[in-house]
């Protein structure tokens, strides 16, 4: 059986004999959209995380009968292309949980405390200068005690919810966005904006989140309110975020994802210069044990494509 990896450096060079023991495998750092269906064309495997297969390069490849999607959200696939030439496609889900969860926790720890500015200023040398033992410049804030609010409760809002619960907040968990009844345990969307001491985003982007947090959802939230998004680029409106931290409408954001990616010169956060935003290039999910974790369950899906089961099975 022919594997082909089509962007393995996103694999961050861990160990793929997991999956090179099912068959024969070919291993691409990165690959470009004319190479594909070269590379490709004796593949009955391929994997990919971010690299497109589109209906073209999916008609182009007559051996191929499994694409494995090195991640959850499977959008770089044309699913209906793939269901009509009768190739299954697999994701994977929950690998990144507890580095996602973790990456959230430091990022909010870091703005709540304003470890980055005080870090800088050790740097500077501006403690050595201080008239007392510490230096007291930027304000302090703990998680416990205020409303933390989860925009998105699957398995990575519920793991969320758990720590801040364990750090002392009062978790809230928000509905859907304009919905008319309120599910039992949580709390209207707007309701738990107006609230909100911090707000942490853990949503798919559809159609129905895209610009979920934009102008009108900034001026509801509390000027000392915290947001933080590690789900993807689009839920939070990029200039409308900008403004927010300029006008000082929230207290500060962290944010791991962008709508382009790789990052772009022009994208407002990238040009942004303000201390009241950190910003990390998509570094959320990428903890060595999640990337383990994330090859062990490509090598499980296609030992399952192999035997006949649906295992993580999209199409």
């Amino acid at each position: 059986m022919q594997i082909v990896v089509l962007d393995a450096k996103t694999l961050a060079g861990t160990d793929l004999s997991p999956i090179a023991k099912l068959g024969t495998l070919t291993s691409y750092d990165t690959t470009l959209s004319d190479d594909i269906i070269t590379r490709c064309k004796d593949a009955a495997v391929i994997i990919t995380n971010k690299v497109q297969l589109t209906e073209q390069a999916i008609a182009a490849l007559p051996q191929l009968r499994l694409i494995c999607v090195a991640a959850t959200g499977v959008n770089n696939i044309d699913l209906a292309a793939a269901k009509a030439h009768q190739i299954a496609v697999a994701n994977v889900a929950g690998y990144s949980t507890p580095s996602v969860v973790q990456h959230t926790f430091t990022m909010l720890g870091n703005l709540m405390t304003n470890i980055h500015r005080y870090q800088q200023d050790c740097y500077a040398g501006l403690w050595q200068q201080s008239d007392m033992f510490c230096r007291l410049d930027y304000s302090i804030n703990e998680i416990a005690g205020k409303n933390f609010v989860i925009v998105g409760h699957g398995t990575l809002g519920e793991a969320v919810a758990k720590v801040a619960q364990a750090f002392g907040a009062q978790v809230i968990v928000a509905e859907r966005r304009g919905v008319t009844e309120v599910r039992a345990g949580r709390m209207a969307f707007e309701e738990a904006l107006q609230i909100a001491d911090i707000v942490s985003i853990h949503c798919p982007l559809t159609a129905e989140t895209e610009n979920l947090i934009s102008s009108a959802e900034f001026a509801l939230l509390p000027n000392h309110a915290y947001i933080i998004n590690t789900a993807r680029g689009g839920i939070v409106n990029e200039q409308a975020l900008v403004d927010a931290l300029t006008n000082k409408q929230i207290a500060g954001a962290a944010v791991d994802v962008l709508t382009q990616e790789p990052a772009q010169a022009s994208n407002p956060l990238v040009q942004y210069q303000g201390e009241n935003l950190l910003l990390t290039p998509h570094t959320a999910w990428a903890s060595k044990e999640a990337i383990e974790r994330l090859v062990g369950e490509i090598a499980i899906n296609i030992e399952s494509f192999v035997a006949g089961t649906t295992r993580n099975r999209v199409v």
